[in-house]
């Protein structure tokens, strides 16, 4: 699900235009806000995901469903705009790249460094706070750091910072493991 979360060209385009229109409307952050919740929306409900990604829901029944959404969790005028128009143009099934893109325009503008932290398991706040020092010292500044769970990784970490994944998972490491005996 998450690994949705990749920009593609057309979510790239689609990203600068939301972004261009959130800054000139002075809603940048309201719209930063309202697509942090719809990410989070994405990953959790399947019904979300089924809406926007099937092709034989049209694409005016998913505009539909994604103005329905943005009027109860009562985003911002330009977000539910924005996803009406996404919608009605078929291209609900773009909305993980859309953010992804709208994410990164976000940090070049403003130099904040996001983190992805995905664990096999719910990290503590204890953990959080140790890996966001750690984060700290390498970066020189406080990332702002989203935590995702994944056990398909087995257990240890995955941290991606902008384009750099520090892969400590056991399931990395086991597949390691595999390809070294493989070559023995």
């Amino acid at each position: 699900m998450a690994d949705d979360y990749r920009t593609t060209e057309v979510g790239e385009r689609y990203a600068q235009a939301l972004f261009d229109l959130a800054d000139e409307t002075a809603s940048l952050e309201a719209v930063r806000a309202d697509l942090k919740s719809l990410r989070a929306a994405w990953n959790e409900s399947a019904d979300l995901r089924r809406l926007a990604t099937s092709p034989v829901i049209a694409s005016e029944d998913q505009q539909k469903g994604l103005v329905a959404i943005a009027d109860a969790a009562k985003f911002n005028g330009v977000t539910k705009n924005f996803l009406g128009l996404l919608g009605q143009n078929g291209r609900s099934r773009d909305l993980p790249g859309v953010i992804a893109g709208f994410d990164k325009l976000y940090a070049k503008k403003t130099g904040v460094v996001a983190a992805e932290v995905v664990s096999a398991q719910p990290l503590n706040a204890a953990q959080m706070q140790s890996i966001q020092s750690a984060l700290r010292a390498s970066l020189g500044k406080d990332p702002e750091m989203t935590a995702r769970v994944d056990p398909s990784i087995l257990g240890g970490l995955k941290v991606k910072v902008g384009s750099k994944l520090f892969d400590a998972s056991l399931k990395t490491k086991l597949d390691q493991m595999k390809f070294a005996l493989k070559r023995a």
